[in-house]
C-alpha cells in the first residue's frame, strides 16, 4: 500500500455525549411506518416516479475490510438528479390538501393538478432559499401544479444551478450574503407578499412545512428498508449521513429507528468544515445547538448551512453517534471513489455533496488513524449504507474533480 503524507486537518470529530437509544415517542410520532408509508404513496402518484437504485458495491467493501457498502442512488429522482424534491413534493401537497381541506392520502398528484383544484385554491407563489437542489425540487413542483416559485440562491452560488431554475419557471437570483441570511430574506418576504415558504429548516413559529419536507425525505428510508427486505439481506450497522441544517439526516435517521428500535443503525454525521454546526455542537459537550456564521465557501453547497433545523437537531441530538467536519478533499475522494469503480461495482456519478460520506468511510478505512474507525465501530462487521444524494448538479466542476483531480487527499 502507498503511504500519503496526510493533513491532520482532513477531519475533525466529536462524540455525542447526549446520544441516548431510547424511544423518543414524542418526536418519532412523525415517523411512524404507517406515516411514511402514506408519504411514499402520495410522492408514487406522480407519473416519475421510481424507486432510486441502491448499489451493492461488494468490492469496495472487501477493498476497505467491511462487510457491506450499499449507495442509494438519488441521481436518479424524478429526472432532477437530486433527492430534494422527495421533501418539496409532499410539503406542497400538505399545504394544499390542507386549503382544499382535503386528507393529502386521498389525493393524488394529478387531482392537484386539475383545473378544478386550481380554481378552488386560486394562484399561489411559492418561495425558498437553496443551494440549488431544493430549490429547483419546489420550482419543479409549482410549475407541475401551474404555480409560481420565487427562488433566493446564498452568495457562492454557481451560475449552472441559478440556470436550473429558472428552467423550470422560477424567479431566480443570487443573493450577496450566506445561506442562513438567504433563508431570512426569503421569510421576510414571504410575510410581505403573501407569499407560501417552503423550507426545510425551521425556527420558531415555522415547523409545520419544515416537517412535511422531512417525512418527505423520510421516504426514501422506507424505499431503502423495502429493498434490504425484498433481496433478503441484513439492514445496516452504520449509516452516514450528510447534514446541512439536519433535516434529511434527521428524518432518515428517525425512521430507522423506528423501524429497528435497539437494533437501530450507528448514526455518524458528516458535514464540511465550513459549516459544521453539528460538529461544534457535539464538541461544545453542552448539548446546546451551535450556530456557524460567515461565509461558507465549501464545494458541497448542499451542506452550506450553519443554523441546524430546531426538530432536527432534537433527533439528532439524540441519536447521532458522532459528528464528522470535514475539508473539501473528502467529499472530492468520495466523488472518485464512486465514479472510478472496482471490479464489477456499479458506477455511482455522485455530486460534492452526495460523495462526502462515503469519501469519509474510505478516508477513515485506508489513511485516517485507525483508532478513529475503531471508535465507532467501522471494522469487518460493519454494514455500511449512504445516499449520494446528488449527481453531477454542476457537470464541468464534476469533471475537474473527477478527471483533473482537483481538491487531493495528499
Amino acid at each position: 500500500m502507498i503511504l500519503l503524507s496526510i493533513n491532520k486537518n482532513k477531519f475533525q470529530w466529536a462524540k455525542n455525549i447526549k446520544f441516548n437509544t431510547e424511544m423518543n415517542e414524542e418526536e418519532l410520532a412523525f415517523f411512524t411506518a404507517d406515516e411514511i408509508e402514506n408519504v411514499l404513496n402520495f410522492q408514487k402518484t406522480h407519473r416519475l416516479y421510481t424507486n432510486t437504485p441502491m448499489r451493492n458495491l461488494s468490492a469496495l467493501a472487501k477493498h476497505l475490510d467491511i462487510e457491506s457498502i450499499h449507495v442509494k442512488d438519488e441521481s436518479y429522482r424524478f429526472g432532477l438528479n437530486a433527492f430534494k424534491v422527495m421533501g418539496g413534493i409532499y410539503a406542497i401537497a400538505k399545504y394544499l390538501a390542507d386549503k382544499l381541506d382535503r386528507d393529502v392520502n386521498d389525493l393524488s398528484f394529478e387531482e392537484l393538478q386539475s383545473q378544478e383544484v386550481r380554481k378552488q385554491i386560486g394562484d399561489i407563489t411559492f418561495i425558498s432559499a437553496t443551494d440549488g437542489n431544493h430549490g429547483r425540487g419546489i420550482a419543479w413542483a409549482a410549475r407541475e401544479l401551474g404555480q409560481k416559485s420565487v427562488i433566493y440562491m446564498p452568495k457562492g452560488s454557481l451560475p449552472v444551478r441559478l440556470d436550473a431554475l429558472k428552467h423550470e419557471g422560477a424567479y431566480a437570483k443570487i443573493t450577496d450574503v450566506n445561506y442562513d441570511e438567504t433563508v431570512r430574506i426569503c421569510a421576510d418576504l414571504a410575510e410581505k407578499n403573501n407569499w407560501v415558504m417552503v423550507q426545510d429548516t425551521a425556527w420558531e413559529g415555522y415547523d409545520e412545512i419544515p416537517l412535511w419536507i422531512m417525512q418527505g425525505y423520510s421516504a426514501l428510508a422506507h424505499e431503502m428498508i423495502e429493498t434490504f427486505e425484498e433481496q433478503q439481506m441484513a439492514p445496516p450497522t452504520h449509516l452516514f449521513l450528510q447534514a446541512g441544517v439536519g433535516s434529511f439526516a434527521a428524518g432518515i435517521a428517525a425512521y430507522f429507528k423506528v423501524r429497528y428500535k435497539e437494533n437501530a443503525p450507528t448514526v455518524i454525521i458528516v458535514e464540511p468544515h465550513q459549516a459544521n454546526c453539528y460538529y461544534r455542537s457535539f464538541e461544545s459537550g453542552t448539548g446546546d445547538m451551535e450556530i456557524v456564521t460567515g461565509d461558507m465557501n465549501t464545494i458541497m453547497a448542499g451542506l452550506a448551512c450553519g443554523e441546524p433545523n430546531t426538530r432536527a437537531y432534537r433527533i439528532l441530538g439524540q441519536y447521532a453517534k458522532a459528528a464528522f467536519s470535514c475539508d473539501d478533499s473528502i467529499a472530492a475522494l468520495g466523488m472518485r471513489v464512486l465514479g472510478n469503480p472496482l471490479e464489477n461495482d456499479h458506477r455511482v456519478i455522485s455530486g460534492e455533496s452526495g460523495a462526502a460520506p462515503l469519501g469519509l468511510v474510505y478516508y477513515l478505512k485506508i489513511l485516517a488513524d485507525p483508532e478513529v474507525a475503531k471508535a465507532i465501530g467501522l471494522d469487518q462487521t460493519s454494514r455500511v449504507a449512504v445516499i449520494s444524494t446528488e449527481g453531477d448538479t454542476d457537470p464541468e466542476h464534476y469533471q475537474n474533480i473527477v478527471w483533473r483531480g482537483l481538491y487531493p487527499t495528499e
